[in-house]
């Protein structure tokens, strides 16, 4: 009686059978998406420390109705005013 051996076919291909981080697709798909999350993260934190200080709006109208403010206020709201009219024909 004759024994008949089976071997399993070898598969030549490079990269078959190594694990997943040594193929470099997997880092293009992976470090996009990765490094947009990290600078959001960074931008958070620039954010949470460095927070503008929110305006007095009741000081600004006492510091426009003193008379040497009186000018631009007048000028300012002229602007407005006029910007807000249709154009005469």
């Amino acid at each position: 009686m004759s024994t008949i051996t089976q071997t399993k076919p070898t598969d030549n291909r490079p990269g078959v059978g190594a694990p997943w981080w040594k193929f470099p697709i997997v880092w293009l798909v992976v470090g996009g998406p990765l490094i947009v999350v990290v600078a959001s993260l960074n931008m958070v934190a620039i954010a949470v420390r460095h927070v503008d200080p929110v305006l007095d709006t009741t000081q600004m109208a006492k510091e426009a109705s003193k008379p040497g403010h009186a000018p631009a206020v007048q000028g300012r709201n002229r602007a407005a005013d006029t910007a807000m009219q249709p154009a005469e024909h």
